[in-house]
């Protein structure tokens, strides 16, 4: 298949992407031609890098309309939303001890609020539309403003959920939150680099994402922090240097970084005829198996939905069905030449049934009965086609024997 590295057609982006070609020749002269330590700035060597950090995170502030002062670079969106959520609770000048999320958040926000919560904060998961309503997986912004009280420190929404794909409405979200003086917090792992994503915009505090979400290298992420109207400031988790102005410590990885602002860079370069191929993409191959198959069901909201203000309900590139009767580890292991996920791959050892598709009131059969694919830049109509063979075949057998 063309772009792919092996005969396997890759549809399992949202677990992470190929990091694209021109990324990896970009990164490349900083791993052994100006491989100094930005730290080190009494040489040539170590203020190369230093400017290659310097307009790196230039280049991501500018595609995210934020400042560069903004951003501090971290090992991925897990150290992200730590960094976040526990720089927050563990400041001593914070508001209060109550932090608010969703019950079909990431397991890098939920499991860090759950440990708060074994200490001395409260925690409170919202409910999100169910299954099968056109919304299914959104949050109603009135639940939050229902949901916060005067100790309430911090609200935590992701932008574009990894499995069912539904946008949340975080704009209006945060125009609740600041109108009780809350901060809010985005996991936004999925969006940026898919979608347009703009800081002042969403107006949030506090953003993760990660490199190799959007084709870029693993192990490098960011976290936007607004340094203005009002200044938002963490306790750091990572201390031991003082880079970052404290607020990260450790030598900075500026191949990684260079690799993810490149990455970002031929994301929004590329993204609005990327999102509609993407969709079409989508769309071929839920129709495929829509016209080989009996009893699909959509998870999540609706493919081309839009919400009151006009704004996609879900990601271009995702796609989760259930297939009834039909477990969907079994299918999975059952399908040749093709990589999908039967959940979120950082659930991979939990042999339980999704937690967000349990959220939307899927029973537990029906939700061990899915397949997420994740659609994205090495996928073709051939890619799609071949997809829809497979698991057609796969099921027919199942079903069959």
């Amino acid at each position: 298949m063309p772009g792919q590295p092996s005969q396997t057609v890759y549809m399992d982006n949202h677990a992470t992407t190929r990091t694209d070609p021109r990324v990896v020749e970009a990164m490349l002269p900083y791993f052994s031609q100006q491989y100094g330590n930005p730290g080190s700035t009494g040489h040539a060597l170590g203020e190369a890098a230093r400017e290659a950090v310097d307009a790196a995170r230039k280049s991501i502030a500018d595609c995210l309309g934020a400042e560069p002062r903004d951003i501090v670079f971290t090992s991925g969106a897990t150290e992200s939303n730590n960094l976040a959520l526990r720089g927050v609770a563990q400041r001593k000048r914070r508001r209060g001890n109550h932090f608010v999320s969703v019950r079909t958040e990431h397991h890098a926000v939920l499991e860090p609020l759950e440990r708060l919560a074994q200490g001395n904060c409260q925690l409170t998961l919202l409910d999100v539309q169910p299954h099968p309503s056109p919304t299914a997986g959104r949050l109603d912004p009135q639940h939050v403003e229902d949901a916060l009280q005067d100790e309430t420190a911090l609200v935590s929404v992701m932008l574009a959920n990894n499995e069912i794909g539904v946008i949340q409405p975080i704009a209006q979200i945060a125009e609740i939150c600041h109108r009780r003086g809350v901060l809010l917090h985005c996991d936004a792992t999925q969006a940026v680099g898919k979608l347009p994503v703009d800081v002042r915009q969403l107006d949030v505090d506090l953003m993760s994402f990660s490199a190799h979400k959007m084709y870029g290298p693993k192990g490098v992420g960011a976290l936007y922090v607004r340094r203005h109207q009002p200044i938002v400031r963490l306790e750091p988790q990572i201390t031991g240097g003082g880079q970052q102005e404290g607020r990260r410590s450790g030598t900075l990885n500026v191949p990684g970084i260079v690799g993810l602002a490149h990455a970002l860079e031929l994301c929004m370069a590329e993204l609005p005829d990327e999102m509609a191929r993407l969709a079409g993409l989508r769309d071929r191959l839920w129709q495929g198996l829509s016209d080989r198959l009996e009893g699909l069901q959509l998870c999540g909201p609706l493919l081309h939905g839009r919400d009151e203000r006009g704004d996609l309900l879900r990601l271009p590139g995702n796609l989760n069905v259930a297939f009834q009767r039909v477990d969907g580890e079994t299918l999975l292991m059952n399908l040749k030449g093709l990589a999908v996920s039967s959940g979120a791959t950082c659930a991979s050892t939990d042999p339980g049934p999704s937690h967000v598709l349990l959220a939307l009131g899927l029973d537990v059969d029906l939700a061990r009965s899915t397949l997420r694919f994740g659609l994205g830049r090495f996928n073709d109509a051939g890619d799609v086609d071949f997809a829809v063979e497979q698991v057609t075949a796969a099921v027919d057998r199942l079903i069959g024997s």
